[in-house]
């Protein structure tokens, strides 16, 4: 597929200037963004913001050693000014022997048309006043709730565009739409806050504001009068809001780049079941209207949809060019970039749902811990120990009953990734994205 357009334009004019200052090999990325975003409070607005940015960046090679350099400025001789100071930076640098673009034989050569990422409609300051105003007064109208920290309502719009001097250039566009609110209830030192959003790249996908506001009081309204508990070990029930945590740890440790540098606690598990049998998670750059859905990498490497986790057992590392070739293996096409130096990431990466309702999978438990909020990163990603705090509802007799609060949750990410029951209650609303998850044998401590 051969693309053409201003940015991509501005990007082939940088690599020619880099080639020409010296450069034997380049990639270059421009990045373009509009947003609007307003907050209200207590019914009055306290803050409107417009920005517009454009940002470029241009890696450089010479031999293996590699720099790269970043501006806003594009016009001919800032460009020109740009290129040349990545090449004699790139002249003094140490050398990388895994420095280098991707693969030819792995860039995208066509890219499907149908990622439906862009919702053309642009709302004016007036309407998103007007969605965090009713979102934060549905919120207010819950019995209970005694003061707010405000709602919020945004628009932007994005632009990559990517180009490397062996041939790749393609761009895609993206928008997004978000609605949050975060309301108080209590007095005093027996006060408690919660909250609710909800974002999506179509303004149609959005849930209502005024059911957006409901969900946040009622759920603070719940934790009033929270209690501690013994030390003890049970079940743990995560919610989705906070499942997908647990899957950000496993992203962290089956990082290429992490495991490369040996500082992953699953640095030797490629092709070991660390899951149950019957677990799958998936990543899936090509999901349509997905939050993190892209035709192709930071690199111009084709994206797939991808088994991570297949009936248990781990399949790949997720790699850019770089982490791929210090493993001696392929790039799985997960470079995220910005300005500078690609590095690697998930997409749209989810838990398959299991076969269990939340409502049976809860009800099975006569004493356990439902978490709603997770506090602090107490999690040590070179040996796995899991320690945060957390927040929620204790359950008896298979019921949510008295809110808990200050609590620890601890184990090692290894017992615990193995112990994993997912519920059927899957719903696409982040970037990585888990049903309930319920996880036996937890170690929880109060304060």
């Amino acid at each position: 597929m051969t693309q053409t357009g201003p940015s991509l334009d501005i990007l082939a004019r940088l690599l020619d200037l880099a080639k020409r200052a010296g450069a034997e090999n380049a990639d270059a990325v421009l990045l373009e963004n509009a947003s609007l975003g307003v907050s209200c409070r207590l019914g009055q607005m306290e803050d409107l913001e417009r920005s517009e940015g454009r940002d470029v960046g241009l890696r450089v090679l010479i031999g293996q050693k590699q720099a790269i350099v970043s501006g806003s400025d594009v016009a001919p001789m800032a460009l020109g000014l740009l290129a040349q100071r990545a090449v004699d930076m790139a002249r003094y640098a140490t050398e990388d022997p895994f420095a280098g673009l991707a693969d030819p034989a792995l860039l995208a050569k066509s890219w499907p048309d149908n990622l439906d990422m862009i919702d053309t409609s642009e709302p004016g300051a007036e309407e998103l006043i007007e969605q965090a105003r009713a979102t934060e007064d549905a919120a207010r109208a819950v019995p209970g709730i005694t003061n707010s920290e405000g709602a919020s309502a945004s628009w932007s719009r994005g632009r990559i565009a990517i180009a490397t001097s062996h041939g790749f250039a393609g761009s895609y566009e993206n928008t997004s739409f978000a609605v949050g609110v975060s309301v108080l209830a209590g007095e005093g030192t027996a006060m408690e806050r919660d909250y609710e959003y909800d974002s999506a790249r179509h303004r149609s996908d959005l849930a209502d504001p005024a059911e957006i506001g409901r969900r946040a009081a009622e759920r603070t309204v719940r934790r009033l009068g929270a209690r501690s508990v013994k030390p003890t070990k049970v079940p743990v029930v995560y919610d989705p809001r906070v499942a997908g945590g647990l899957l950000g740890h496993l992203t962290g440790a089956i990082s290429g780049s992490a495991v490369a540098r040996g500082t992953s606690f699953l640095k030797n598990s490629l092709g070991e079941m660390i899951f149950a049998p019957g677990i799958h998670v998936i990543d899936d750059p090509l999901r349509p209207r997905g939050q993190r859905s892209k035709p192709f990498d930071g690199e111009g490497v084709a994206t797939r949809r991808q088994s991570i986790i297949e009936d248990g057992r781990l399949t790949t590392w997720l790699m850019d060019s770089a982490s791929a070739r210090q493993l001696n293996m392929a790039s799985t096409g997960h470079a995220s970039r910005g300005t500078g130096l690609p590095a690697p990431g998930p997409t749209n990466f989810y838990m398959a749902p299991g076969s269990v309702s939340a409502k049976d999978m809860i009800g099975a438990i006569d004493d356990g811990f439902y978490v709603m909020e997770m506090i602090g990163m107490g999690v040590n990603g070179v040996t796995g120990d899991y320690s945060r705090g957390a927040s929620g509802y204790w359950i008896e007799k298979g019921e949510l009953t008295y809110p808990v609060s200050g609590l620890t949750i601890a184990g090692n990410l290894r017992d615990m990734f193995k112990a994993i029951v997912p519920a059927d209650d899957l719903v696409f609303k982040y970037g990585i994205n888990a049903p309930t998850l319920r996880i036996d044998g937890m170690t929880i401590a109060g304060s």
